[in-house]
């Protein structure tokens, strides 16, 4: 096949791709397994569905994979802000992503609460995600809300951060989330979840016109 017609079957495949809904941004991040992207815009999701959560002592910790193939599955609500969140940092990305000369990174969003009275310290750089055969330890934090920085969060407060991950790190895959001593061993469940309603999503996209 000549160069010009692998271009144009190129741009045919592509032109064939369902597109996102009207406002929809395009990921700063790149997704681990296209394979697994549905279209935006006709998932039911809550965050708290796809959310990932830790309990050390008094602190609670929540990560959620802000990667293509699992926020397309959120309400059109939802799956905005998470990715005008990302968008939000695309500069700083894409720095980060020059510094490493990785082909992609892994992005998360990650919060930090307490229900205890007084004040609970975390250690932003103990979050660590073991995933296809290695530890994944953030390349980055990017802290979000103002008080990050100081390491402590109030009670019914929360500080949250997008953290940076190798790209290698394949959220399609099983994976255990730990925080010092505390671990997260119920991803292959919520990836469960996320699988029926790709499966859901697939359906609603394909009976519109």
């Amino acid at each position: 096949m000549t160069r010009a017609a692998c271009l144009l079957a190129a741009g045919l495949a592509v032109a064939c791709l369902p597109s996102p809904p009207s406002g929809a941004n395009t990921p700063v991040a790149a997704t681990t397994d296209t394979l697994q992207v549905v279209p935006a815009g006709f998932g039911t999701l809550k965050q708290d569905d796809i959310a990932i959560r830790v309990s050390q002592f008094g602190l609670r910790v929540r990560a959620i994979p802000l990667d293509e193939s699992v926020t397309r599955v959120l309400s059109p609500d939802s799956y905005t802000a998470l990715s005008d969140l990302l968008k939000s940092q695309s500069a700083r990305l894409a720095e980060l992503s020059r510094r490493t000369a990785l082909p992609r990174l892994s992005v998360w969003y990650v919060s930090f609460f307490s229900q205890e009275v007084g004040e609970a310290r975390y250690s932003p750089l103990e979050l660590i995600i073991t995933n296809v055969g290695r530890d994944f330890r953030p390349l980055d934090v990017i802290g979000l809300s103002p008080g990050f920085g100081l390491q402590r969060v109030r009670q019914r407060e929360v500080q949250s951060a997008l953290y940076v991950f190798d790209g290698q790190l394949d959220v399609n895959q099983p994976l255990v989330v730990a925080y010092e001593t505390a671990r997260a061993t119920n991803w292959s469940v919520i990836l469960q979840r996320i699988e029926r309603e790709r499966a859901l999503v697939r359906s609603r996209a394909g009976s519109r016109p």
